[in-house]
């Protein structure tokens, strides 16, 4: 197997890179009016205010998301337990909507431009600067790392480069994206996410096409049917307990419970994602996320199908353990660069490419969204209050290259365990997600949520999910398995699935934010209640034909694959 790109694939990866730089400094000269010496506010760097259309929005929010978390991580799982993974991404298109309807009216309705913002005019300084030290540690310990060494590993083994170089090679071409601000990286989004849907339908395209031809049949729909015959298992929405992988997709928890606090949390309460969204007025917002949810729709079919499709050809003994591994060995992650590197001569560099984007876009919106949380959070409130706006941008341009810098050095020293890229992320991100959810979406709408109910759901969501976590070495949870909410590991521990984990701690962090409210309220604690009103939910006719034809396409297809 060829481990390196041909003279061809270098050139196809050379003009995708020239199309996106040049368009990108086109974006910087002309869109935002910057002549060199001219720099620009604060807001209209960090959130290019006014000026994203929706389908940039809509574009942008798909590259920022899709990384090699899905391309590579995904694809894992898709080899591993089938079309169950995409849950992730069509519940995802659900929650979109969900968001556009009700969370970005509140947050463009209270002038909001930052995630601690929202806390500080909602809470207090103190929940927000919390939140804000918290979140940029997050984004450049745990994402920002996990990108950059997701992606470097699999353009290594795609294109045989040594690994350290292309940690530097991803940082660079993303810092030189970010510098320009959300402008350029909204509109240079959209061409990363044509590169990316066009690659990776390719990739899909000729996976299948390879399982039919191992079979004597020919055709994308041949090889789909086989797909389907010779993997019935891996064409399953709902696990059942008996299955292997329940721990990680336990049941119709994934319809009704813990996946809806990933979804909700990340799409409506992340400044990485929100930030496209907080720039615009409402109508262009709304058609920006409708646009996404619809995309969203069709990332299965680039990043699951081809997982899938590796482990009917792995099975079939077109693929083995020199692909793989074997026994204990045997890694799902590398299902996406497998396939590329089966690619022909300038398909493969135009798939090389869309991994790229991925990659690159991600990187880009996850260090624009660092630096406009330390620039207006902590450098402008806590540092230099009295900051010019040129002063703020540079700072912000600052922030990206530390950033960036520290993922790089950080990057190879991260492990991920055996359960696969992607689910390893989406497990210990889930630590946090259920007190940050039930913070934000009780301070949306429940007026008497008190700042001290705030820290709890913080700190003490954070507490209750290590507990939960390693509460099966302290004692017997085998009493909850008739209820399907523990399961036996290979030792025969019964564990949480984490999923069902984090709808347990969000419910509590609920119930015990709503006591500490109403305790502090009957003793004169006065909140800072957000202006809503019912009117703010009100949407177009033509988003609401929007949402419904997607909720009807979900519904047969969960219905088809149950």
């Amino acid at each position: 197997m060829q481990h390196q790109l041909s003279t061809l694939d270098y050139v196809v990866f050379f003009i995708y890179f020239l199309i996106v730089s040049g368009y990108g400094i086109w974006i910087y000269r002309r869109k935002t009016g910057h002549d060199g010496t001219i720099e620009g506010d604060s807001k209209d760097y960090f959130l290019a205010e006014g000026s994203l259309t929706w389908w940039a929005i809509g574009s942008s929010l798909i590259a920022s998301n899709i990384s090699a978390e899905q391309f590579v991580g995904m694809s894992g799982s898709g080899f591993k337990m089938g079309l169950a993974i995409a849950t992730y991404e069509w519940m995802a298109a659900l929650t979109l909507i969900i968001v556009a309807v009700f969370f970005i009216p509140v947050y463009l309705k209270n002038n909001i431009a930052t995630m601690p913002q929202f806390l500080h005019q909602r809470y207090n300084g103190t929940v927000a600067m919390i939140m804000a030290v918290f979140w940029l540690a997050l984004y450049i310990v745990v994402n920002l790392t996990s990108i950059l060494y997701l992606g470097a590993i699999a353009i290594s083994s795609i294109a045989g480069l040594n690994l350290e170089f292309c940690l530097y090679a991803l940082a660079i071409f993303a810092v030189i994206i970010t510098l320009g601000g959300m402008k350029v990286i909204g509109f240079t989004d959209v061409i990363q996410v044509f590169f990316l849907i066009l690659g990776g339908l390719a990739t899909t395209y000729l996976a299948l096409n390879m399982v039919a031809d191992h079979y004597g049949q020919s055709g994308v729909l041949a090889g789909f049917n086989l797909m389907t015959e010779q993997a019935g298992d891996h064409f399953q929405m709902i696990f059942k307990r008996d299955n292997e992988n329940y721990m990680d997709l336990p049941g119709l928890t994934v319809l009704l419970g813990g996946m809806w606090i990933v979804n909700l949390n990340y799409w409506g309460c992340n400044q990485y994602i929100t930030q496209r969204a907080l720039g615009a007025d409402l109508p262009t917002a709304r058609g920006g996320l409708l646009f996404a949810a619809f995309l969203k729709l069709l990332m299965p079919v680039i990043v699951v199908l081809p997982g899938i499709a590796a482990y009917v050809l792995f099975k079939a003994d077109v693929f083995g353990a020199a692909e793989f591994g074997s026994g204990a060995d045997l890694n799902p992650d590398r299902a996406y660069p497998v396939l590329l590197n089966i690619l022909p001569v300038g398909l493969k560099g135009l798939s090389f490419a869309a991994l790229t984007a991925a990659v690159v876009a991600s990187l880009a919106g996850k260090a624009n969204s660092i630096a406009t949380i330390f620039t207006l959070d902590i450098y402008k409130k806590v540092l230099n209050p009295e900051a010019s706006e040129k002063k703020l941008v540079n700072v912000g341009k600052i922030a990206v290259v530390v950033a960036m810098i520290l993922g790089v050095l950080i990057a190879p020293h991260l492990g991920i365990d055996k359960k696969g890229g992607f689910q390893y992320i989406q497990e210990y991100t889930g630590f946090v997600s259920p007190g940050i959810f039930a913070m934000f979406i009780l301070g949306f709408f429940w007026k008497k949520t008190t700042s001290t109910a705030a820290l709890f759901a913080t700190i003490g969501g954070f507490l209750l999910s290590v507990l939960l976590k390693f509460l099966p070495t302290i004692t017997d949870l085998s009493f909850l398995a008739p209820f399907g909410f523990a399961v036996p590991n290979a030792a025969g521990v019964y564990e949480i699935p984490f999923l069902d984990r984090m709808g347990f701690v969000f419910v509590i962090c609920i119930i015990m934010m709503v006591l500490i409210s109403l305790f502090e309220t009957s003793r004169g604690v006065k909140t800072n209640g957000l202006e809503v009103d019912s009117s703010m939910f009100k949407t177009t006719r033509g988003f609401a034909i929007g949402a419904m034809t997607i909720m009807v396409l979900l519904t047969v297809l969960y219905t088809i694959y149950w």
